[in-house]
């Protein structure tokens, strides 16, 4: 996260303590201005990190698509639109805001399991550039509102190739019990009935293991198996232009060292250009997970006497549900802390109590177990009304944010170099309530 650092403060009376900013603005100058929980990015990381998979799979010249499900803010879609990035979106209402901010419709793919025929409509009628299609039935249904429209609209096949990613089980969606994409086998009969599908052109296969990858061998694994099935297409006079790979580019959790884009690129791109085919990516994850960050306040300290000490703050499930989903790991740390933030953390190993830190649980008001942001985590010892950054947090956060417990949601905020701006606004109890009768 090279966009978010600590910086030792050289002035009296805080001399020697360590300040997290972001980017050149002081976090905490933020949160004294927007309040907490709050999801503050920086639009430099944003962009810098857009162009490292540019620049790494260039040779290619890719449509590159942002997956909107990972951060849909209008900004940060608009600032990936004015770079150049197309979207993959998997909702009519996700298709909606990449149209509000002035995408190029002709850069939009179309992915999910169960598109619903006014998505479907709505999405020929605004010129999409291609559906990523995942069953025999929703080609059907596709074929039929487009030959009604009097169109002929592009698809690329989402195969299942069944092979193991080897991430989480719950973000792992190319293996053959995934309800992901079709098998090469289903495929084949698609082929042989392709001209019963005057609205359709077969133009893509598409192929998404799942995220975070951690390696290039899935991705090699999977685009071998494509390609052993091109001839089956060219047999059937199918002309595929198109191969999308997907996205699930991992990001560093802990501090450490992880796959790049070049480390991808240097294993995906020989593959690709046997193909002949044009390259479709699709990442998310990688564009924005580790350029953003969620502050929250804490509001008690509690302590019990089975040993346990809880740091409760005023962020929740309800804001990031990832630990709670996934049990995945983010690193959280104190704004202001004498003791230094470590380089790298690793989740596995023992608790290591140093000077001036202590093992907690970093938990959330909502009424579950399992709102725990951090278990059994060194953290430097904190008092109520100190803020805590949750880092990390810029893929999959505020967008699978919820109002359960009706907690109104967190506000987002972008850092361009020396100044900040709110890019959502907190929102209220009136707004909780406002669609209701």
């Amino acid at each position: 996260m090279n966009h978010f650092e600590y910086r030792k403060i050289v002035n009296p009376p805080f001399f020697g303590r360590n300040e997290l900013f972001c980017d050149n603005v002081r976090v905490e100058d933020i949160v004294s201005s927007v309040g907490t929980p709050a999801y503050i990015y920086s639009g430099k990381a944003i962009l810098t990190n857009f162009n490292e998979i540019k620049d790494a799979f260039a040779p290619l010249n890719p449509l590159i698509c942002f997956s909107v499900k990972s951060n849909s803010n209008l900004t940060i879609c608009k600032t990936l639109a004015e770079a150049g990035s197309g979207f993959d979106v998997v909702s009519g209402g996700e298709l909606y805001r990449v149209l509000k901010i002035g995408a190029d419709p002709s850069k939009v793919v179309f992915a999910g399991v169960g598109k619903n025929s006014n998505e479907i409509r709505y999405a020929i009628e605004n010129n999409i550039f291609m559906f990523n299609v995942e069953s025999q039935n929703e080609l059907e249904n596709i074929n039929k509102i487009a030959t009604d429209l009097n169109k002929i609209v592009r698809i690329a096949l989402r195969i299942n190739p069944d092979v193991d990613p080897r991430t989480h089980a719950k973000t792992t969606t190319g293996k053959k019990e995934n309800k992901f994409g079709i098998d090469f086998v289903t495929a084949g009969k698609i082929l042989r009935q392709a001209r019963k599908y005057p609205g359709i052109k077969l133009a893509g296969l598409h192929v998404h293991l799942g995220s975070p990858i951690y390696t290039t061998e899935p991705y090699v694994k999977a685009l071998k198996k494509l390609t052993k099935f091109l001839p089956e297409c060219n047999q059937y006079g199918i002309k595929i232009e198109y191969i999308n790979i997907g996205g699930g580019y991992c990001i560093s959790y802990t501090g450490e060292e992880v796959t790049r884009p070049a480390d991808y690129a240097m294993d995906i791109i020989p593959l690709v250009r046997q193909t002949g085919c044009k390259l479709i990516m699709e990442p998310g994850r990688f564009i924005v997970g580790n350029a953003g960050i969620l502050i929250t306040r804490v509001t008690y300290i509690k302590e019990s006497s089975y040993g346990k000490k809880f740091v409760i703050c005023d962020a929740a499930m309800n804001d990031l549900i990832r630990p709670t989903l996934y049990d995945a790991y983010h690193r959280t740390w104190p704004l202001k802390s004498n003791v230094p933030y470590p380089k790298i953390e690793y989740p596995e190993e023992k608790p290591i109590v140093k000077r001036g830190t202590e093992v907690v649980d970093v938990v959330g008001p909502v009424c579950e177990s399992s709102d725990v942001f951090a278990k059994n985590r060194v953290l430097p010892k904190v008092k109520e009304g100190d803020l805590l950054a949750i880092f990390s947090a810029g893929a999959y956060g505020f967008s699978m944010s919820s109002n359960y417990n009706s907690r109104p949601r967190a506000c987002e905020i972008m850092v361009n170099g020396e100044s900040f701006s709110t890019i959502r606004k907190r929102e209220t109890c009136e707004d909780l309530i406002s669609l209701e009768l």
